[in-house]
């Protein structure tokens, strides 16, 4: 790099004044030489809390080695991650989509106030992944993403499993189609060490839409978390971020309303979490693009799926990188003239530049050609009506059912739903409305994967519909919708239906409604008062107050994408 470069860092390390600030730095080891370099945050989300991020650690030291190689100083961080599974099912669950803002925010937070120059981030489990790529689109310094990797495949009586097949086994025990000690056995054998559920939930699905976006290395989002080979991918995070730096690329150049599009069609093709969702425009809010819910249904509706994954399929996110990783998925699509090709990524290449040599390989059918599609439309879904005025979503992938027609059964929080549904009170042709879950009214906007586990276990996971303002885990299958919006808590319609109000939902019309007239809803609607908030003090009732719509992203900073740094306006004292 040019001597003369202007650099975030230089805010602390350049002037008489900032002696102080030097002081502390070399009490860290660094000298004269790593304080003239860039200095560059590598932000990780380790800890004991989840097996999703035990190899952050190990990786985030890597990569500050590649940082090291390329010429920088590396400053190592790590801010908080919730696991979403050891918070499902109870009231631990409304943290999760509010650890994302927190991650975001102190990400943010750590860099500005200590004037880094550039960022890797790394993350593995759900929220922390958008909440990393939230930071790096706000900040707009020179970043790269790398995905902690995906945990390899459980195994109970010869076949793989999943985490989403011990959620199913408890609905399944609970109907007496298992016995304790099978129960028992499943719990066992589903989770065999280090990284993220190996579905194509919510994880696997950010980690395939980070390299669509162009923000992670093509290939570097494939490899099971405890491979060794990813901390090739983490040192290689460390010396292209000091190439990004010296070429002035940022998360912006990057982060387009094209790129989004491609991320939305690699999460359809996949048969991804409906929680993209929220955080594709939530992403896009930062870099102040505008990428909607219709936006994802849009490209959704016009993608066909090519990679045959759990749960709407049968293979897991190991069997994506021994079939060619995700860029075999992206090569798919770009083949079929179904990706943009032109957009800017972290290498410095085009997305077609980086995918010109990749070949989807023979001899497997996990991914397939666009002309052997496995559904010809992607499995996620917009439905709009008058339940749900500004929108809900459904998966659809792996469904052989797009419709549905039943009396609601009426639930204000998920508990209540768990508890009939384990008693077996939820009969055949029913809709389940679980309301007061939304953002707000949560607070937190839980994953009812319980409920809907739970459901599917018993063997009506197609033959009852759920409809929420929460939202549901990427490993939820069967007739779910969730997002309703306006939620209740805002007084959307959802919370004026009533036991035995007949709901019909059809995913291919995009058509929801709760058949009650007009006139009977405003009645409703003049006697419905909103529940007390859940909290009244602390993180959970901080976010109630500040969250938005779960369309627009559930964020809770209406400014997103107004305050990138700017090095140009840093003052640096001499």
């Amino acid at each position: 790099m040019q001597d003369n470069r202007k650099l975030h860092s230089h805010v602390v390390t350049k002037g008489a004044a900032r002696a102080p600030h030097r002081a502390f730095l070399r009490a860290m080891g660094l000298g004269d030489k790593e304080l003239d370099q860039p200095l560059v945050g590598v932000a990780d989300s380790w800890n004991e809390a989840t097996p999703c991020n035990i190899t952050l650690n190990r990786q985030a030291k890597v990569a500050s080695e590649g940082v090291v190689k390329a010429g920088g100083t590396p400053r190592q961080f790590s801010t908080i991650s919730v696991s979403d599974g050891i918070g499902m099912g109870h009231e631990g669950m409304k943290a999760s989509l509010v650890s994302r803002e927190v991650i975001a925010d102190s990400v943010e937070l750590m860099v500005r106030a200590h004037c880094y120059d550039a960022v890797v981030a790394l993350a593995g489990c759900d929220k922390s992944l958008p909440g990393m790529v939230m930071a790096l689109a706000r900040l707009n310094l020179p970043g790269v993403f790398l995905y902690g990797g995906t945990i390899k495949p459980g195994t109970y009586k010869g076949k793989d499993i999943t985490i989403g097949d011990v959620y199913e086994a408890v609905g399944a025990h609970s109907a007496g189609k298992l016995s304790d000690q099978e129960l028992y056995d499943i719990e066992c054998g589903a989770c065999p060490g280090a990284g993220s559920c190996g579905g194509q939930f919510t994880a696997n699905t950010m980690a395939c839409a980070t390299e669509a976006l162009g923000i992670a290395i093509p290939g570097s989002n494939s490899a099971p978390a405890e491979d060794l080979e990813r901390d090739e991918y983490a040192r290689k995070c460390g010396e292209i971020v000091m190439n990004l730096l010296e070429k002035n690329i940022r998360p912006r150049d990057i982060l387009t309303f094209n790129a989004f599009e491609n991320a939305a069609a690699i999460v359809a093709a996949t048969g991804g979490s409906t929680n993209a969702f929220l955080h594709l425009p939530a992403i896009a809010a930062e870099c102040g693009v505008r990428f909607t819910i219709e936006d994802i249904d849009r490209v959704s509706r016009r993608t066909p799926i090519v990679a045959d994954l759990k749960p709407g399929g049968r293979y897991v996110a190991e069997d994506v990188h021994n079939s060619g990783g995700i860029p075999a998925i992206l090569k798919s699509l770009l083949d079929a003239g179904l990706l943009h090709g032109d957009c800017m990524t972290v290498t410095g290449k085009t997305m077609a530049e980086n995918l010109a040599g990749v070949t989807i390989p023979e001899g497997q059918d996990v991914i397939v050609p666009v002309s052997k599609a496995i559904r010809e439309t992607g499995g996620l879904a917009v439905m709009k009506g008058n339940l749900a005025p500004k929108g809900c979503v459904i998966k659809t992938a792996g469904s052989k059912v797009y419709h549905h027609r039943g009396p609601a059964r009426v639930f204000d929080c998920e508990e209540e739903a768990f508890d009939a549904i384990s008693r077996q009170e939820v009969k055949k042709g029913d809709v389940v409305v679980i309301r007061y879950e939304g953002p707000r009214g949560g607070p937190g906007m839980r994953e009812m994967l319980a409920p809907t586990a739970a459901l599917v276990g018993q063997g009506l996971g197609y033959d009852c519909a759920m409809v929420t303002d929460g939202r549901f885990s990427g490993a939820t299958r069967g007739l779910m919708v969730g997002h309703v919006t306006p939620e209740a808590m805002d007084g959307g319609p959802i919370a004026l239906v009533q036991d035995g109000d007949m709901i019909s939902l059809d995913a291919e019309t995009g058509k929801i409604e709760v058949e009650v007239s007009d006139g009977e809803l405003a009645r409703r609607r003049g006697e419905w008062k909103p529940i007390e908030p859940r909290f009244k003090s602390g993180a959970l009732y901080k976010y109630a107050q500040l969250v938005g719509p779960a369309h627009e992203g559930a964020l809770t900073s209406p400014s997103g994408g107004l305050c990138p740094i700017d090095v140009e306006k840093m003052i640096v004292r001499n």
